[in-house]
């Protein structure tokens, strides 16, 4: 394709991409995206987005690991390929025009309360002041449920899952069984407060379950 006819702007992309490989880097240095795993994107405008190329080491990134998907997940103007969630990414930008950046991490807290809290299917989040750290919640006075849903290599069944959970009650993000975490925002900052949220309440989930284990 003729760079000069590009269907974004380039120097947004380039912006974008910048931003993603900082952040994503310190994602990595926690041990959040192990194995090549993970993959991250932001909103480029209102049909594109910049997301990871498929498996790249996440710690070592480089502008060229950040490609652009139109919001049926098709790769524009490279022959790179996207990771093959990434779908689960362009149906939140389709569906909300005001969520800018989606985060997927693989850490050992979202893994294993992903296990554990398959069977019911959430994980209910209550009583904590690190609720009002979600976009709209105002006190720690509240419960919100953290769905989990079966892990599926048919992207369209799952994406299908998702839609019908954001029809029913708020997110800001969901796990996937054996899998990892999604959360999102309205920008790279808001993603970011969303996933330290969930990840710290979910490592307090998991150590109230081992210390109360035989009580």
């Amino acid at each position: 394709m003729d760079h000069d006819a590009l269907p974004y702007d380039r120097h947004r992309l380039s912006v974008l991409a910048d931003a993603l490989i900082a952040n994503i880097r310190e994602l990595a240095q926690l041990g959040w995206t192990p194995a090549t795993s993970s993959n991250f994107s932001q909103r480029l405008d209102d049909r594109h987005a910049a997301i990871t190329v498929s498996g790249r080491d996440k710690g070592r990134l480089v502008e060229s690991d950040i490609m652009v998907v139109d919001f049926d997940g098709k790769a524009v103007g490279s022959d790179h390929r996207p990771s093959a969630e990434t779908l689960l990414h362009t149906q939140l930008y389709a569906r909300f025009g005001e969520v800018g950046c989606i985060l997927h991490t693989h850490s050992r807290n979202q893994t294993v309360a992903s296990r554990l809290f398959a069977g019911a299917g959430r994980v209910r989040l209550e009583g904590y002041e690190l609720l009002k750290a979600f976009r709209g919640n105002e006190t720690h006075e509240t419960a919100i449920d953290l769905p989990v849903l079966p892990n599926s290599q048919h992207m369209p069944t799952l994406a299908a899952q998702v839609d019908a959970l954001l029809d029913a009650a708020p997110m800001w993000g969901y796990l996937i069984d054996g899998h990892g975490l999604y959360a999102w925002g309205r920008d790279m900052a808001e993603a970011r407060r969303h996933l330290e949220a969930f990840e710290f309440l979910l490592g307090c989930e998991l150590d109230i379950r081992r210390l109360t284990a035989g009580h």
